[in-house]
């Protein structure tokens, strides 16, 4: 098997990132980083005067099979970290091999938001991905999950291929939300027809925000929201992804001021 970072015919590329932020002379920096292959984070932003805006980038543009991306994220000493990325992630139609995504965010007792853009997952995609959200007990998180299942605008709906897409909050080494969703060509139960679903996650909600989020009225999205263990969770439908990311964003920009005390300060890619 390649090592992390390098390709083969065989196994696809192999990238990993680790990042670790800390506050520091009045801000929040990366004071720790590695990275092996095609996986990078760029310079960072500070629109906000404190808070870290970083971008995570994967500069070939697409995930084939065989590929394995491994994304490990650590916030500590008060640090508030908002993370993103310039564009969609594309996982491309799979030669039979199986590509693998695997993302660790953890928070110790610290700020952490992840507003990542869309997943495409083009017809005879098959890919495995794991997202784990790791809170320690004064942690507060946002976050948000998009997937388009197919190319709905170019009328190539995700007929063929298999998905395999894992969820997790854990709070103080407690599960708090383990989601796991399994789509097949053949098999899309529950979906209603929709070629794109998202989930958005905030913690520690109350009851107030999830009435403020049922008060906002988003258009061309279907939209369910629930309090359990206080973890807000706003599950989204649409035809397109599109619909999906700007009801997440006025969700974010209502759910801010009142989980972080910020308002809403969109990263700068967004507008690009």
């Amino acid at each position: 098997m390649s090592a992390i970072g390098e390709q083969s015919p065989t196994s696809g590329w192999r990238a990993q990132l680790e990042l670790t932020f800390a506050r520091a002379a009045g801000r929040t920096r990366i004071v720790a980083r590695q990275h092996r292959g095609p996986l990078l984070v760029q310079r960072p932003f500070y629109p906000e005067g404190d808070v870290c805006h970083a971008y995570i980038v994967h500069p070939p543009g697409g995930v084939v099979g065989g590929d394995e991306l491994h994304l490990h994220v650590e916030t500590k000493d008060e640090a508030h970290a908002l993370l993103t990325t310039p564009a969609a992630a594309k996982f491309y139609r799979s030669d039979g091999r199986t590509a693998r995504q695997e993302q660790i965010l953890r928070a110790d007792d610290t700020t952490l938001e992840w507003l990542p853009q869309e997943s495409i997952f083009y017809p005879q995609a098959r890919v495995r991905s794991l997202t784990r959200i790791e809170l320690g007990s004064r942690a507060r998180f946002i976050g948000w999950e998009i997937a388009c299942l197919g190319l709905p605008a170019r009328k190539q709906p995700f007929d063929s291929g298999e998905l395999r897409l894992h969820l997790e909050l854990w709070a103080e080494g407690a599960p708090l939300l383990i989601d796991r969703l399994r789509i097949s060509g053949d098999t899309r139960w529950g979906l209603g027809g929709h070629e794109s679903i998202g989930t958005l996650l905030a913690y520690p909600a109350t009851r107030a925000m999830v009435d403020a989020v049922r008060n906002l009225q988003p258009q061309g999205v279907e939209l369910g929201v629930t309090l359990v263990d206080k973890v807000l969770v706003c599950r989204a439908l649409a035809a397109q992804a599109e619909p999906i990311k700007r009801a997440f964003i006025e969700i974010w920009q209502t759910l801010r001021p009142l989980l972080l005390d910020r308002p809403a300060v969109p990263p700068r890619i967004w507008a690009t």
